[in-house]
């Protein structure tokens, strides 16, 4: 049983979402043979919550053509797409109303939809300005109608005020969140408390990497699996950030230790982990297809104990909070984690 997690009361998601970021063009060597037959799988257990977004190449429309077989199938999975928008970064600081409308019409169309569920705005770097006014264009194409709900992603708790303080009505605010990278606890779940707002939270295992096939793996084994997917590479730098590999190997026992208590993966008391955060009301999991599809209900079988919170933040403790606020180091783009980004997907 997936459980369901209500944003307000009239919506309602699923607290595990699927990811599209794995099934972009480009991202991963391996694909899936069968995406359609995934997303209904997914559905059908009652992961009926999607993420994808404007720069994720094929994705909206892969999963437009999901969502016309479902309308088709006389028994429709009530399904959700999160979408975003995200600007080109050569066109931030000239953006104009009618880019932005463009943008939003061309997700429509991809998605096959009157209406988007959620639109998660990003903004590349906060240093040029223009993100208040594209957020309060995104707010005037909620009012038209073309949006049901209008979020944020990768701001941190200084932005996100900023842009709530504009008079932006928000939902959520997407935003990496796992043992190995706790920023929003920098002060953005203390905002969120105060208006209201959720945390959907993507990068929760860490790539991957937070999973039982990388206990005992050394770093020079690791070394060679980073050609297989961005992600990996991503990830990589954020064990750096904590504390290096020998430091990553000792969480990863305390997680091991803490699933033969449960009979669970190391995944799902990651992930749970998360789930028992305040202000998050979902993981964002990023699974190219259904191979394991039958461990997500085990985030919902159990709950993480007093002596495991304990053994948890021991681990934490001994590992390093990323420097900056979140998403502050990936805005670098002379930097590590900001040269491995695309950064103008919306122009090709």
């Amino acid at each position: 049983m997936i459980q369901r997690f209500q944003l307000d009361p009239d919506y309602t998601i699923s607290r595990v979402i699927k990811g599209g970021w794995q099934l972009a063009e480009g991202h991963s060597e391996r694909g899936t043979q069968d995406p359609l037959g995934d997303m209904r799988a997914f559905a059908e257990l009652g992961i009926d919550t999607f993420d994808c977004a404007d720069i994720y190449t094929g994705v909206e429309a892969l999963i437009g053509k999901f969502l016309a077989e479902n309308r088709a199938s006389g028994d429709p999975l009530p399904v959700k797409v999160h979408s975003k928008y995200v600007p080109d970064y050569d066109q931030l600081g000239s953006l104009r109303r009618g880019d932005v409308e463009r943008i939003v019409d061309r997700s429509l169309r991809r998605l096959g939809q009157d209406r988007l569920d959620m639109v998660q705005f990003h903004w590349w770097n906060t240093e040029i300005p223009g993100y208040l006014e594209a957020a309060g264009w995104l707010q005037d194409l909620k009012q038209a109608g073309k949006i049901d709900r209008l979020s944020l992603t990768n701001f941190n708790r200084q932005i996100t005020a900023e842009i709530i303080e504009s008079g932006v009505s928000l939902t959520t605010t997407q935003v990496q969140y796992s043992l190995l990278d706790t920023r929003p606890e920098k002060g953005l779940v203390e905002l969120c408390e105060a208006h209201e707002l959720h945390l959907l939270c993507y990068g929760t295992l860490a790539g991957g990497f937070l999973s039982d096939r990388w206990l005992g793996v050394t770093e020079t084994q690791a070394e060679l699996s980073l050609l297989e997917n961005r992600s990996l590479v991503k990830y990589r730098l954020m064990i750096e950030e904590a504390g290096g590999w020998d430091l990553f190997q000792s969480l990863l026992q305390t997680l091991r230790a803490i699933a033969d208590h449960h009979e669970v993966s190391i995944a799902s008391v990651a992930c749970r982990w998360v789930l028992e955060q305040p202000r998050v009301a979902a993981v964002i999991i990023g699974a190219r297809n259904r191979t394991h599809l039958h461990r997500y209900a085990e985030l919902f079988r159990f709950s993480l104990q007093k002596q495991d919170l304990e053994q948890l933040n021991r681990a934490k403790q001994q590992m390093n909070v990323p420097p900056g606020d979140v998403f502050d180091l990936e805005r670098d783009k002379s930097g590590p984690h900001g040269r491995i980004m695309k950064y103008n997907l919306n122009k090709n």
